[in-house]
């Protein structure tokens, strides 16, 4: 599998496992099937496993602690994230170091090697009064980040409680640009990285979500670039895992792929591994993988291994989805 940099983590896989999967998210698996899984991603030459508390309610991270018991093999990397949200800056401290302190406990560790905000950065305190309860819980405003957030993070490495830091580049764009152009910068930004360019059920702003921006704002800036979502929770695969309600982001955005799926039926391509390798054709250092299975992760360590798309066949995958793109 090929290696790139990323950030301080100076050589990673193309490929990360995922915790979304591993956390049961993306439709039904078992603890034990999920266990064997980060075990043959690994066997495999993923060296970074991406998770998060979030996912699964801590399942994911026990999943890795049951995988290695506390023995990463080497090379293996971790990260993990913390949501926030609009929280009170005095209490964001005790926050961060507890959401740190059980998964180190989950995974049997004593240190990340990355650790990114989960909860998308907003442009003020107006801009979360103007959202829906919901997704106000996910937004922290740029003020509270600057001044509290990112200094604490600066002092986690410090401490080398965590190896770095980064930011889940899902919420506002605008401002996400902004901060991936701030000293002291991230080491790495998440990014949307699919052929949709569409964030599904986690955009909670209006406009485009220019991941694409975000994506060659990050590479302006020396700041690594981690793709996720490349088939889009499902929506770009050949039929969703799980059951969604009709009006669901998902739901929709399956329904405008129908083009690219025809083109799927054409190729003889399976929509997941053409969706994956796409991504894998954007500027992005390791792509994140969701998926809760062997069979899944085969799929997509194969996508890898059949690299990059063509030129011609980008086009032609954009043609089928120009007019489905915000």
């Amino acid at each position: 599998m090929q290696h790139h940099g990323f950030g301080p983590l100076s050589d990673v896989s193309a490929l990360t496992l995922g915790g979304g999967g591993l956390g049961m998210l993306w439709g039904e698996t078992t603890f034990g099937e999920c266990v064997a899984t980060v075990q043959a991603a690994v066997a495999a030459g993923i060296t970074l496993l991406d998770l998060a508390p979030r996912y699964g309610d801590g399942k994911a991270e026990e999943v890795v602690g049951a995988a290695f018991a506390g023995q990463l093999p080497p090379g293996v990397r971790v990260t993990s994230k913390c949501n926030l949200g609009n929280m009170a800056p005095a209490e964001i401290e005790a926050a961060v170091r507890g959401s740190i302190a059980a998964s180190l406990r989950r995974l049997q560790l004593s240190r990340l090697d990355m650790f990114f905000l989960h909860s998308n950065v907003v442009p003020d305190q107006a801009f979360i009064a103007a959202r829906p309860s919901d997704a106000a819980s996910r937004m922290t405003p740029y003020a509270t980040f600057a001044d509290h957030v990112r200094p604490l993070f600066e002092t986690l490495v410090a401490e080398g409680l965590i190896g770095a830091w980064g930011l889940t580049g899902i919420g506002h764009p605008d401002t996400i640009i902004r901060l991936l152009g701030e000293e002291p910068r991230p080491a790495a930004v998440q990014c949307i990285a699919n052929l949709l360019d569409s964030p599904g059920g986690l955009k909670f702003f209006d406009g485009p979500a220019k991941p694409r921006a975000v994506i060659a704002a990050a590479r302006a800036n020396g700041v690594g670039v981690m793709g996720i979502r490349a088939v889009q929770a499902g929506a770009l695969t050949a039929a969703i895992d799980r059951p969604l309600p009709s009006g669901h982001p998902e739901v929709l955005d399956y329904t405008r792929a129908a083009g690219f799926r025809a083109l799927c039926a054409e190729l003889g391509e399976n929509p997941a591994v053409l969706a994956h390798r796409y991504a894998l054709s954007l500027d992005i250092d390791t792509l994140v993988l969701g998926v809760k299975n062997r069979r899944e992760l085969a799929e997509c360590v194969a996508a890898a291994a059949a690299g990059p798309l063509a030129p011609e066949l980008i086009g032609r995958i954009d043609a089928t989805v120009a007019a489905a793109r915000p």
